[in-house]
């Protein structure tokens, strides 16, 4: 909704960064500091948000705990699976094209599951969106355990099923 910022780039860098961590193709280290790094450059940015442009009208999103948890796991793993397989697999080096890949995926899930969650499918954005006041406090521990749960289980699957990499 705002464009392609630094600091949406940043965290989508260093989810790339973490995930390659985690099936072994990157060297680890660094990467959970820079991640911790964007999780607060998205919380200065919503803040910053907030001053200019204040809190929604309408207040925050209410969402039944159960559904959350089940569409935040599914769509931050497939989130997590196509950034795998598009931007880091070997077999798609040099691949300029795995933005639309990721991008879809985002939208797919937004359209299809963001009435259920909220669609953050990343736990920075959903500290920015608690933040922001567009979700309740209550729903970030939501974001935080299915969506890092997500991710990791993308990783682990798909060091289970890429032996090569």
């Amino acid at each position: 909704a705002f464009g392609d910022s630094a600091a949406l780039k940043w965290t989508r860098n260093d989810l790339v960064q973490l995930l390659a961590e985690a099936r072994g193709a990157a060297t680890a280290g660094g990467a959970g500091t820079r991640y911790r790094e964007s999780a607060a450059a998205g919380a200065l940015a919503a803040l910053i948000v907030v001053s200019l442009v204040g809190k929604p009208l309408l207040g925050p999103g209410t969402h039944e705990v159960g559904p959350s948890l089940v569409v935040e796991f599914l769509f931050t793993f497939a989130l997590a699976w196509v950034v795998l397989n598009a931007a880091t697999a070997k077999g798609t080096s040099g691949n300029s094209f795995y933005g639309l890949a990721i991008g879809f995926t985002v939208l797919a899930g937004a359209v299809s599951v963001g009435k259920i969650s909220g669609g953050a499918f990343n736990p920075a954005v959903g500290l920015g969106v608690v933040i922001m006041g567009l979700e309740k406090l209550s729903q970030l521990w939501v974001y935080l355990a299915a969506d890092l749960a997500g991710g990791a289980l993308a990783a682990l699957a798909f060091k289970a099923t890429h032996d090569n990499e």
